[in-house]
């Protein structure tokens, strides 16, 4: 009896480390967008790409911005491993000034927590 148990348990610890090699990985093409100098009004939405290559489905669960004047956008399905995505970022570019900002982006992978740039300047146009 002891044996069937002790054959049980090693059986499932088997399982639950092969259970364990299964991770998402997210691999941004870019962790920084430069939107340089760009006019006030101008359009402000932009995008980083990034590829699953892991060998589980990636699931973005959250993304947040450390303003509101930046409004990010996650993919709704979960990336298959191999596949590519996008988070869309649209930055409000009525606001003169430097840009700085933030975005957290939380997920199933390896690394949970990526924290991804954006950086720039709005300038006025004709002094507005």
């Amino acid at each position: 009896m002891k044996k069937v148990v002790l054959l049980a348990f090693v059986g499932l610890l088997a399982l639950s480390v092969k259970a364990q090699d299964q991770t998402a990985k997210i691999e941004f093409k870019t962790e920084t967008i430069d939107y340089g100098e760009i006019a006030k009004g101008s359009d402000g939405v932009r995008s980083f790409q990034f590829t699953n290559t892991g060998n589980a489905p990636l699931i973005i669960s959250k993304v947040s911005s450390s303003c509101g004047c930046t409004i990010p956008k996650k993919p709704e399905d979960p990336i298959l491993p191999g596949n590519t995505g996008e988070i869309q970022v649209k930055y409000d570019t009525k606001r003169v000034g430097p840009i700085r900002k933030a975005i957290t982006v939380i997920s199933n992978a390896d690394t949970p927590t990526k924290v991804l740039k954006i950086k720039g300047e709005v300038k006025a146009v004709d002094g507005k």
